[in-house]
């Protein structure tokens, strides 16, 4: 079945973010992980893991998300992780804030494991916020607040996760009432606000969590 013109409910839509030591996924690594998976807005899987990242995390990074050396000392390496993803990801619609960004560091993740990233279709909710919402910014903690959604740990995998899984149905809500029925109906409707990188480019974001207008 081709994921694009799936209907919304019956739909895999997995969740994704990560933490890492640095903003490049050619220097830096991802040092948490987490995943959440919904069908028809019942949360079907939840994973989340600390990552040693083999190299010490700077001060900068930590003191974005709270993640120390001493944290990941005994943690599983991604390589060790990773199959547990990719069974989680098997036939889903990959969703998260500022895409490029996350993606990015998992493609590369997966590459140094020997491992292919699954090729899946995208939504990123950063041209969801860009395109149908009035926030003071588009960073995931602004969004979130501004919608009344509990932010929590906020720059943890999982509670960021859980902040894009709900800004996601947010907005599905308001898709739905416009006529959306399919996946590819949502990407349709947001393809006009990537940044004005085209259609099937991924946004830019200003910043590790999309801190763009």
């Amino acid at each position: 079945m081709d994921p694009l013109t799936t209907n919304l409910d019956d739909a895999l839509f997995a969740f994704i973010d990560v933490e890492t030591t640095g903003l490049s996924p050619v220097t830096s690594r991802v040092c948490e992980v987490a995943l959440v998976c919904s069908r028809g807005g019942v949360v079907a899987a939840r994973f989340s893991s600390l990552v040693d990242p083999g190299l010490p995390i700077p001060a900068e990074a930590s003191g974005i998300h709270g993640i120390t050396d001493e944290m990941v000392r005994g943690a599983p390496s991604f390589g060790a992780v990773a199959p547990r993803l990719i069974a989680e990801l098997e036939g889903a619609v990959l969703v998260a804030h500022n895409a490029e960004f996350d993606i990015s560091f998992l493609r590369m993740e997966f590459a140094r494991a020997g491992l292919r990233f699954p090729d899946l279709p995208e939504i990123d909710t950063l041209p969801m916020a860009r395109g149908f919402g009035s926030f003071t910014n588009n960073r995931l903690g602004t969004i979130a607040k501004e919608l009344e959604i509990p932010a929590g740990n906020w720059h943890r995998a999982l509670a960021d996760v859980e902040m894009t899984r709900r800004i996601f149905e947010h907005f599905l809500v308001i898709f739905r009432k416009d006529g959306a029925a399919t996946v590819g109906d949502v990407r349709k409707k947001i393809a006009p606000f990537y940044g004005g990188r085209g259609a099937g480019a991924r946004p830019a974001g200003n910043g590790r969590k999309g801190g763009g207008a």
